[in-house]
């Protein structure tokens, strides 16, 4: 068998083959003869049936597995020839070329490896930053918004017209042009004014009213608004206004701490203020971390460290970005990209360079995530998707379920793990202020 080799870069590899027609004759024979000694075949004892008739009755299979069988040899002693170690090799061979003759069969198996990326002192990148500081004005405003929250509406003692933060309980019904629209009608509705529940507009205009009267709220629904059959247009709701609620108003003091921090030890209001702070904290620093610290951070990593790409890796992307574009383009775009190769090549290199990019991101993300010993397991996606499920009302094994069915999880996982040795490598960069 004839084998020639070329590592075409540190990512990818080519192994070109000869394959004499005697090779496929003798693995056939092998694998035939092996196969008497088990195959039940009608008219003849088990482990007795002729290798002729074996032949005869698995003629096309017993092809196909020594051709596979010779593929094997090509593969296992190409890379043997390249230094190539089996598990470095991602994703599966490439067989770009199999063209059988009369005595020979010609074959090109394309194979890709893991980048080895010199990290260096890749810390280094990270620059110090002050960790942010929770003001004790700011502490007090969520104090007070948490307290606000404890507050139960009630009815009013003595009436009055509706202002904001009253809840509102109102009927009302909605149409365009005279038209009624599904959806845009309800009876006794406790609308919370100022919380912005509704269209733009629609809650200014219930404020200033008294209870039992009527009026027409007249909106536009806003441009971006989900149904397109509202999307932009004016639209006018009758309204009636039955009764108003006032929310109580709840001390901030020891009281209010027993009933947040119930069940701990020491529920006082100075340990609620000492968790709210160091919640808020938190909340700043994420905050700092995804829409500063952490792209700059992954940006900077992708310009600096140079290492060769597999190829089908970044084909894969830009089929994603293919597949995403072709989603908003119409029939006849798509049918002109089809019936023209060139433009949809062209199309393709289009998002060459992004993708080139966020394949990058990944494998530095790998090798990141090997340094710092970060690691993500199965159940620790899981519990994130879970939770995450139960704050939306959804059903946590059905949103976990779909996720896993459409592919999803290594994607999140994948995720997880960068946002992990990110906030690890930055932790390591924060000064307290």
């Amino acid at each position: 068998m004839e084998i020639k080799t070329k590592k075409i870069n540190g990512a990818n590899a080519e192994i070109e083959a000869v394959i004499p027609k005697e090779t496929v004759e003798k693995n056939l024979e092998k694998i035939a003869k092996e196969l008497a000694k088990t195959a039940s075949v009608q008219g003849f004892r088990k482990g007795k049936v002729p290798v002729s008739i074996v032949k005869k009755q698995y003629g096309n299979k017993l092809v196909e597995d020594a051709e596979a069988e010779a593929l094997r040899e090509v593969l296992s002693t190409g890379l043997d020839a390249l230094d190539i170690k089996s598990e470095s090799l991602i994703g599966e061979p490439n067989i770009s070329k199999f063209v059988k003759s009369d005595d020979k069969i010609d074959v090109i198996v394309k194979v890709a490896m893991r980048p080895e990326i010199e990290l260096g002192a890749y810390a280094e990148m990270a620059e110090s930053f002050n960790k942010p500081v929770v003001s004790d004005k700011d502490l007090e405003e969520s104090l007070k918004k948490l307290a606000d929250s404890q507050g139960k509406f009630l009815d009013l003692k003595r009436k009055r017209m509706a202002r904001e933060g009253d809840s509102a309980i109102i009927d009302f019904e909605g149409s365009i042009d005279g038209e009624l629209f599904e959806g845009g009608a309800a009876k006794e509705f406790a609308l919370v004014l100022g919380a912005n529940q509704f269209i733009p507009g629609f809650e200014d205009q219930v404020i200033g009213m008294k209870i039992e009267e009527e009026k027409v709220v007249k909106v536009t629904f806003p441009e971006n608004y989900g149904g397109d059959n509202l999307a932009g247009k004016d639209a006018e709701f009758k309204v009636k206004l039955h009764n108003i609620q006032e929310k109580t108003k709840v001390e901030i003091d020891d009281t209010l701490a027993e009933k947040i921090l119930a069940g701990q030890d020491n529920p006082t209001l100075e340990n609620l203020k000492t968790q709210l702070k160091a919640q808020l904290e938190n909340e700043a620093i994420s905050k700092l971390y995804n829409d500063e610290l952490k792209p700059k951070l992954l940006e900077a990593m992708v310009s600096k460290f140079d290492f060769d790409l597999p190829e089908f890796v970044v084909d894969q992307e830009i089929d994603v970005s293919l597949n995403k574009k072709a989603s908003t383009m119409s029939e006849d775009e798509i049918k002109e990209l089809r019936e023209d190769s060139t433009k949809l090549e062209a199309l393709r290199e289009t998002f060459r360079e992004e993708a080139q990019k966020s394949v990058r991101a990944t494998f530095i993300i790998d090798s990141l995530a090997a340094a710092e010993n970060v690691k993500v397991e199965e159940n620790e996606v899981m519990q994130t998707i879970y939770y995450e499920a139960m704050q939306t009302g959804q059903d946590p094994k059905a949103a976990y379920d779909k996720y896993k069915d459409s592919g999803y999880l290594p994607a999140i996982q994948m995720s997880m793990v960068e946002d992990k040795v990110l906030t690890q490598i930055l932790n390591s960069k924060m000064k307290e202020a």
